[in-house]
């Protein structure tokens, strides 16, 4: 336990993000028109991380890491792997801070995400979609030109970056009674968990993964991290969770702090991001509409609440994906 990220840290970390990272809103989710208004009828608000500079929660894990550097680390640049989103968001923070950045990343990351990322003036370096070959080829760029590391998940720095939205969700709603958290490497629930967790013990923290990459639920059932081959996570729609395993430090905030894991379809996050669109004017990508397709599609499955929070982590859409979803 004492590994694990504390309240003082994540709020550190919201000391060094602030101005950087936005406060993103609590959208109410609108209730069904044809429902009878009851005081029961649970109430949904989405944590709109869509609406960060880069379009997705991970700017607060990756700038709070990347601006806590020495100087002599900033000199000699970062290195990062990444399916897409922290690869932008530490191509972002290291521009804001001056910094050169190489990321490896999968020759089948979205090219709206890579476009991204080579717009912030980063280095990008492919290589197979598979978690080992993306790990051992940022290590050994990270030992040949001795770039610092900035690992997507499996880091205490980065947990506490990404807890600064727990933070807000308990400061903005402290009347939430379950926050519903999309799982890929665990780096955003460890953080929201150990937010939450601190602040209000009695609120429940839901992983929400998708079926085809369901390893976080096996994990936790098996009481270890348990992989998933690439070609099974490589079947979801959600590329941002196609990671195969857990980390090993998230694993250990999952256990401490996560109340359950939930699954949901493809066809489920399809219909969560028409209706994240149409219903809430939010738009979000396979991965960032997971959490509410919960709500929306397995509310049995869920913890009987008067008021839930669903994180909407991010909005990096592919625009011919999104295109075909809204039809």
């Amino acid at each position: 336990m004492s590994d694990l990220v504390s309240l003082p840290e994540i709020e550190r970390a919201a000391e060094r993000v602030a101005g950087v990272a936005v406060r993103t809103p609590l959208v109410p989710f609108r209730r069904d028109p044809a429902a009878t208004p009851t005081d029961r009828e649970p109430a949904l608000f989405v944590k709109a991380e869509s609406l960060q500079p880069i379009g997705a929660f991970k700017i607060r894990g990756a700038y709070s890491t990347i601006s806590s550097l020495e100087p002599e680390e900033r000199e000699r640049g970062v290195v990062t792997h990444s399916s897409g989103n922290h690869a932008q968001a530490v191509a972002y923070a290291a521009r804001a801070l001056g910094i050169k950045a190489v990321l490896v990343m999968p020759h089948t990351a979205p090219k709206v995400k890579v476009d991204a990322c080579t717009a912030l003036g980063a280095e990008v370096v492919y290589v197979e979609p598979t978690s080992q070959a993306r790990a051992e080829t940022a290590d050994r760029l990270a030992a040949a030109h001795g770039f610092t590391l900035v690992p997507p998940y499996d880091d205490a720095r980065v947990i506490a970056g990404q807890g600064t939205a727990g933070l807000e969700i308990v400061q903005d709603r402290p009347d939430v009674d379950v926050v519903l958290v999309p799982v890929g490497g665990g780096g955003l629930i460890s953080g929201v968990a150990a937010a939450v967790k601190a602040l209000r013990p009695e609120v429940l923290v839901v992983g929400v993964e998708p079926e085809l990459a369901a390893d976080a639920r096996e994990s936790l059932s098996a009481g270890r991290p348990v992989a998933w081959d690439a070609d099974q996570t490589g079947r979801t729609i959600a590329d941002a969770l196609r990671v195969q395993r857990v980390g090993d430090l998230p694993f250990e905030h999952m256990r401490a702090h996560v109340d359950r894991v939930v699954t949901v379809s493809e066809d489920q996050i399809r219909l969560a991001m028409r209706r994240l669109a149409r219903e809430t004017r939010l738009i979000a990508e396979p991965a960032g509409a997971v959490a509410t397709a919960a709500f929306l599609y397995r509310r049995a499955e869920l913890p009987e609440a008067r008021t839930y929070v669903s994180i909407l982590s991010g909005g990096n859409v592919d625009p011919t994906l999104l295109q075909d979803v809204l039809r």
